[in-house]
């Protein structure tokens, strides 16, 4: 059976469609399995032993469907379920799966603070899509692949062992999702153990200034410097993981890791706190509560509506970098 994956973003959205590959093919041993995502994505992909060829959204989605429908799918199974991957469905003619997105669900609980969502992480939603193809949960953590190219020799870059540091998320793509400044200067003070800063080149600034900040601490900023594998691959070595909601949260829920997650704006109610489901004893959600503005998004922004950032700005820190401690 050869079978179209569709899901366009983002990072995590894409690495949590991961435990449904893995389960395709072991229980449908004759799938043959297709993914199309955007081409900003394709590292995510190319190592992954799950996918069989590999698609991606560049120019226009005309020439994507074009290509697609040279391969003559028996079945898409839509991940995204937006307009992009309706068009497809449309434009092949093909069988299609697709999971509940519950827009309305999510819309009560930004806008009303009604919470109606049920207790379900989105990987179990993205299940429901494939149900009556008898495909089941295997219980399992998620899976992330690393190319061997891509692995990145601690020792050599940072002068630490494996295991003995903590790997500190600091980017995201909203600002409303990130940690301040001022706040992780007082987590990062509390934490005891050697540190690597995780980001992207426009995490550079806020790494320079925790740097200049913190001459007392053990801490490296790896930010701009390495692609998404090669970030991930120092997740992976790392002893635990502070972080925000972000992709790399996802990703580093893979590598049965402690994680320490700091909500902002956002909420765990949308089905989507780091996956574990072998390890949940591990992962440790700090978010202000009671709080009447909040969620005020399911995404982000890059500056809070309210101006006060109170979803941030009242985060614990001496409490963070305590569980931090302890909980490794």
């Amino acid at each position: 059976m050869k079978i179209l994956i569709t899901r366009f973003s983002s990072i995590g959205d894409i690495v949590l469609t991961f435990p449904i590959l893995r389960c395709l093919k072991i229980q449908v041993p004759s799938s043959e399995i297709h993914y199309a995502t955007k081409i900003q994505f394709k590292e995510l992909l190319t190592a992954s032993e799950y996918i069989d060829r590999q698609y991606f959204l560049e120019n226009s989605l005309k020439d994507l469907i074009k290509a697609l429908r040279k391969e003559k799918y028996d079945l898409i199974i839509d991940l995204h379920n937006n307009l992009r991957t309706l068009q497809i469905s449309s434009a092949l003619g093909v069988k299609t799966l697709r999971f509940p997105k519950l827009n309305f669900k999510k819309w009560l609980l930004v806008n009303l603070k009604v919470n109606k969502m049920p207790n379900l992480h989105l990987v179990d939603r993205y299940f429901q899509a494939v149900k009556t193809l008898g495909v089941v949960n295997d219980g399992k953590n998620n899976t992330f692949f690393i190319s061997p190219e891509n692995e990145i020799d601690i020792k050599k870059q940072f002068n630490l062992s494996p295991k003995s540091y903590i790997a500190v998320v600091i980017g995201a793509q909203f600002s409303t999702k990130r940690i301040p400044l001022d706040k992780l200067i007082e987590i990062l003070s509390g934490i005891n153990y050697p540190m690597v800063l995780i980001g992207g080149k426009t995490d550079k600034i806020v790494a320079t200034e925790l740097c200049r900040n913190l001459t007392e601490k053990e801490i490296y900023s790896a930010c701009g410097d390495f692609n998404i594998l090669q970030s991930a691959s120092i997740v992976k070595q790392s002893k635990a993981v502070l972080t925000n909601d972000t992709g790399m949260m996802h990703i580093a829920s893979c590598f049965s890791l402690p994680i320490t997650t700091v909500w902002g704006n956002t909420s765990s109610a949308f089905g989507m706190s780091a996956y574990t489901p072998e390890n949940n004893s591990e992962i440790f959600n700090f978010e202000v509560q009671d709080l009447a503005c909040r969620p005020c998004s399911k995404i982000g922004f890059q500056k809070c509506p309210k101006g006060h950032f109170k979803c941030m700005e009242l985060q614990d820190a001496l409490l963070i970098s305590q569980q931090i401690n302890e909980g490794i």
